[in-house]
């Protein structure tokens, strides 16, 4: 008896689901996000005047869920996704083919990596998993294994074509944004928008808005773990 309740509780949560997803399909006003927090709505709106567009999205992770980017691919932009997952670029090559997809770390310099595999894709990162504070009764360290890794200003060079302006750049590589941005040439690649991941503070002197206002990028505004910057230079009389 327990198990058919169980059973039931299931449909019926099932039920309300599809639902729920049915109203936002059939309601105009509602709006549909494929980030983690939003941030691709933000980013529509800071955008709403471009018909095309040129991203780039480091700790890529999969080509629809949790993605800052997919939005603006199905509105015509393309971009170029970077993720050190083995074999993770394969859905990107069938879902995205437009953009450029490259399988890769980023770091400070060219090096092999330890990268460690989780039982959710989106937790993958280089850091050890004793270094990590993971609920570790939902999420499994898998295995290890070694990968390629470059700086970010190196794989800008390579792909992006000189007269190609980067309208934002967002990055989510699991506690090692920062060294991502520090792998960056900022006299060379300046996006207008840049978005790093935060977790570990939510005030205004993090380290990595201490970097990036260095660099000439202010704090524009923020989701709950994601800080959004704006180019210093891109601003109106700057």
């Amino acid at each position: 008896m327990s198990r058919k309740r169980a059973l039931l509780r299931r449909l019926k949560g099932a039920r309300r689901r599809l639902g729920a997803a049915w109203r936002v399909l059939t309601d105009p006003s509602a709006r549909l996000a494929y980030s983690q927090e939003g941030e691709d709505l933000i980013l529509e709106r800071l955008f709403e005047k471009h018909v095309d567009g040129f991203y780039v999205d480091v700790g890529a992770h999969h080509p629809t869920r949790f993605s800052n980017t997919y939005t603006f691919y199905l509105k015509g932009w393309s971009g170029l996704n970077i993720d050190a997952a083995p074999g993770s670029m394969k859905a990107f090559q069938r879902l995205r083919p437009r953009d450029t997809n490259i399988e890769v770390a980023v770091a400070g310099k060219e090096q092999s990596l330890s990268f460690y595999v989780y039982n959710d894709d989106a937790l993958n990162s280089t850091i050890p998993p004793e270094d990590r504070g993971i609920d570790r009764s939902r999420h499994q360290f898998v295995r290890k294994v070694n990968v390629p890794a470059r700086p970010l200003a190196e794989i800008l060079a390579e792909i992006v074509p000189d007269e190609q302006h980067i309208d934002f750049l967002t990055i989510d590589v699991e506690g090692m944004d920062l060294q991502v941005l520090r792998s960056n040439d900022w006299k060379r690649f300046r996006p207008t928008y840049v978005l790093a991941e935060e977790v570990r503070g939510i005030g205004d002197d993090t380290s990595i808005i201490k970097y990036m206002n260095a660099q000439r990028y202010s704090l524009y505004c923020r989701t709950m773990n994601t800080i959004f910057f704006l180019d210093d230079l891109a601003r109106p009389n700057a």
